[in-house]
């Protein structure tokens, strides 16, 4: 008895530190794992945006069926259970439209032809990303809470408004050109091929929103200090909408990474 109990003292640092090195492994990985995203959407917009909207999609479709078996008869006569056929179309629905919105909005967050500044769209992109998943996993250890539904129904505001705030401050540091709406007018009149590409398009968008935030910041500095103008710009910037895109991928990711988790020794 005195035997086995030693050799199972001995094996136990043995098995701890196995679980610290295979820990540290789906780590290196989850980190990976967002860097790969964030390099995708740089280098390849379109076919990131095509595979956002497709794992919205596919995400969305099984989600919210499920949802809406729940959620039907709190609305309509809450004894009667909902037909299959209504669930599931009105679960289709709404899952495209959240695909197509996913897909645009990961078109225009890296469709461009400023290479810097996609690069630091990326950079920031990966850092929203990260804390998502890492938030979900918290979640999910502390609390049981499933990584798919908060990531698809609860997620995508805070990862929006993180995403919003993190270009606000590369903007306000001078690392991204806010570009005035003179040139932008200029670039629209005189730059602008009559066929432009997406990618010319997108920039032009960029440009856009850019002014488009610093002319309510500019407008709220007449009724509030200029650091609530900044936050409030933040929560009503365009760039809000790449909160949708971060969510499905830190879904996916913080989900991956906790059925890796729970099948250590």
């Amino acid at each position: 008895m005195s035997l086995r109990r030693d050799v199972s003292e001995r094996r136990l640092p043995l098995m701890i530190v196995i679980r610290i090195f295979l820990n540290g492994l789906i780590m290196a990985a989850e980190i990976g794992a967002v860097a790969a995203v964030a390099w995708l959407g740089y280098v390849h917009p379109f076919l990131f945006a095509a595979l956002t909207a497709a794992l919205s999609f596919a995400l969305g479709l099984r989600l919210e069926i499920k949802r809406l078996s729940f959620e039907l008869p709190f609305y309509f006569e809450g004894a009667r259970s909902p037909r299959i056929l209504l669930v599931g179309l009105v679960g289709f629905v709404e899952a495209l439209m959240k695909g197509v919105l996913a897909g645009l909005a990961a078109l225009f967050t890296f469709a461009g032809t400023d290479s810097t500044r996609l690069f630091w769209v990326a950079v920031v992109f990966g850092v929203t990303t990260y804390a998502g998943s890492a938030a979900l996993r918290a979640l999910s250890v502390s609390l049981r809470a499933q990584p798919w539904r908060w990531g698809y129904f609860r997620l995508a505001p805070p990862l929006g408004l993180a995403f919003s705030a993190g270009l606000a401050m590369l903007a306000a540091v001078g690392v991204l050109h806010a570009t005035s709406v003179g040139e932008i007018g200029w670039k629209l009149v005189w730059e602008l091929p009559q066929k432009p590409s997406v990618s010319q398009v997108s920039e032009l968008f960029f440009q856009l929103k850019q002014a488009f935030d610093d002319f309510i910041v500019t407008l709220l500095r007449a009724v509030m200090s200029e650091e609530w103008a900044r936050v409030v710009g933040i929560v009503v910037s365009v760039n809000v909408l790449t909160g949708f895109v971060a969510a499905v991928y830190a879904a996916v990711i913080a989900a991956c990474v906790r059925a890796a988790e729970e099948r250590l020794p």
